[in-house]
């Protein structure tokens, strides 16, 4: 060890003085954000769930679809609504509070492991990489689960051999608080019960630590000096680490025995869980999933830094991590990875949140073993994940995965006001989630619900259906329902276009002129930002004009 890393051993920054300067950094970074309205599951479901709470009191939502979610979220989310009331703005503070718990976990962790400067390089990082980012005023569950995943794993690690710390609190404290924050883990989203579930196989994986000093005591041999203090098996790890499923098991009860159905409707569980079981479909998600852990959003230049850098000598001549703290690292990296291969019908990157701030762990810490210059690649990473969040790869991904989400969100506002002005008393063709956008005023989109028809996308054979009856509907919002990279450039996942229609519902949006004339409507209105695109289709038809009103322009779009 150096000098300067003892010295701050002896003199660590207390993680509750963060509070306040990590908070008011996270919520000065995402200033321009927290006025947006709700976003695609924000609204489809995490938002409608909590107002049923705050209004009824009811843990299982009745205006929106029911999908055995624990019920976590929707009461934060109502106790704080009720405290600071209900508004845009109050939830997205809420969700910077929950993300500043979340990265104050990642720093403490970081420095049991790699020490205090290398901490705050992982917090800045995680902070800052497109994924976490977005995700950090999204009223979403996953990042309440990452905040209480990362403060149990530093209660779980929290051992000697495991950190650089000497001092540790006792196993039964910390088997205490890794039994209560797995199982608020898991009340917050059901599957973050495979962190716990992975730990608890790593637990019985340690005891064959002992089976050197087994061997050495039966043959009267002594252990080297250097050897591994062995693994003992505490029955209170075991019992913290069961505790969360138990939990979870009484709320599946708890659910099934009001709804009759255990794990959610019959449709959500088909799409989420049983129709990806299939070999073709795992081995594909796992390749998905490779690359979302390894090389999206600029993550490659943090990871090749790391494995080229790696080939270098060690400047201490020891583990880049304590070895259990890498192992554990490891098994919780690959256990996410094959889980949510499986787990989950859209392959959304959320899923995986808590991964991200664990693999830039090791990645600090194997650049810190190896050279001086550590904080030089740590700020390359920076710029790249700050060019990641603004800057769409060349190849499709969800919105919600950098500030694309914002870009959609002001389309779909722009083309809801252009109708709601110009067209108040018309019946809207649209699919979700802009159908839910025009249905709940909640949501932030307007401030009275308006009539509605359904198409699930803008695909040539779901607008083909809309022509059979073209009188039960007056207007069009057609949108880009994902992100493509622009016809003609460069496409990185060009090859994969099969596995994508065959497994997560990939389809080819028509573009806004395909979808008039195969209406026979005309385009009034269209906006595109940077890939995400919204336009308005009127027909010369049955809608009365006399119900118009003057449209008086707003920022954005072209009309036509």
């Amino acid at each position: 060890m150096t000098r300067r890393t003892d010295a701050q051993e002896r003199a660590p920054i207390s993680v509750t003085s963060l509070f306040a300067p990590v908070f008011a950094v996270v919520t000065l970074l995402h200033l321009t954000l927290l006025r947006l309205p709700y976003f695609w599951d924000e609204g489809g479901y995490y938002i409608p769930a909590a107002w049923d709470f705050f209004r009824l009191g009811t843990v299982i939502p009745v205006t929106t679809v029911r999908n055995a979610h624990p019920p976590l979220p929707s009461v934060v989310m109502a106790a704080w609504w009720k405290i600071f009331g209900f508004h845009i703005l109050s939830t997205r503070l809420l969700m910077c509070v929950v993300t500043t718990f979340a990265l104050l976990a990642v720093f403490k962790l970081a420095r049991m492991f790699v020490g205090q400067a290398a901490a705050f390089a992982v917090l800045v990082l995680t902070a800052i990489y497109p994924v976490w980012f977005a995700q950090s005023t999204l009223a979403h569950a996953d990042m309440f689960a990452a905040a209480f995943t990362l403060w149990a794993l530093c209660f779980y690690a929290d051992r000697p051999g495991w950190t650089l710390s000497r001092s540790h609190n006792s196993v039964g404290h910390n088997a205490v608080w890794v039994a209560v924050l797995f199982s608020l883990d898991c009340m917050a989203k059901e599957t973050a019960i495979v962190i716990p579930a992975a730990l608890f196989c790593f637990e019985l994986m340690l005891l064959a630590d002992r089976r050197p000093a087994v061997m050495a005591r039966i043959h009267g041999d002594a252990l080297p000096e250097d050897a591994e203090r062995p693994h003992r098996l505490d029955w209170r790890w075991l019992l913290a680490l069961v505790a969360p499923a138990l939990v979870l098991v009484l709320w599946y009860v708890y659910h099934h025995w009001k709804t009759g159905f255990t794990f959610g409707n019959p449709e959500y569980l088909r799409y989420n869980a049983t129709a990806n079981m299939s070999v073709a479909r795992v081995l594909s998600s796992l390749r998905h999933r490779m690359v979302h852990l390894t090389t999206h959003m600029n993550l490659f230049l943090p990871v090749i830094a790391a494995v080229v850098i790696f080939l270098l000598p060690s400047r201490t001549g020891k583990p880049i991590l304590p070895k259990p703290a890498l192992r554990m690292i490891a098994v919780l990296l690959v256990v996410q990875w094959v889980a949510f291969s499986v787990l989950g019908g859209a392959l959304l990157t959320r899923y995986v949140l808590p991964a991200y701030p664990l693999l830039l762990m090791a990645c600090v810490a194997a650049w810190q073993s190896r050279t001086r210059h550590w904080p030089l690649i740590a700020g390359l990473s920076l710029i790249a994940f700050g060019i990641g969040c603004e800057v769409n790869p060349p190849y499709p991904f969800a919105p919600e995965d950098n500030l694309a989400y914002r870009d959609m969100i002001v389309v779909h506002q722009h083309a809801i006001d252009f109708v709601t002005k110009r067209y108040p008393q018309a019946t809207v063709l649209t699919a979700w989630p802009v159908l839910a956008d025009l249905q709940r005023p909640e949501l932030g989109y307007l401030k009275a619900p308006m009539k509605t028809a359904a198409v699930d996308n803008f695909s040539r054979e779901e607008l083909r259906k809309a022509t059979v009856d073209p009188g039960a509907y007056d207007v069009v919002i057609v949108f880009s329902t994902k992100y493509d990279p622009p016809v003609g450039g460069l496409n990185l996942a060009g090859h994969s276009r099969d596995d994508d229609k065959r497994f997560y519902d990939w389809h080819a949006d028509l573009l806004p002129a395909e979808a008039a004339a195969m209406l026979h409507g005309q385009v009034v209105w269209e906006e595109d930002r940077k890939g995400e695109w919204a336009a308005v289709i009127t027909f010369p038809r049955g809608y009365d004009v006399r119900l118009r009103l003057p449209f008086r322009g707003m920022g954005g779009g072209r009309q036509l």
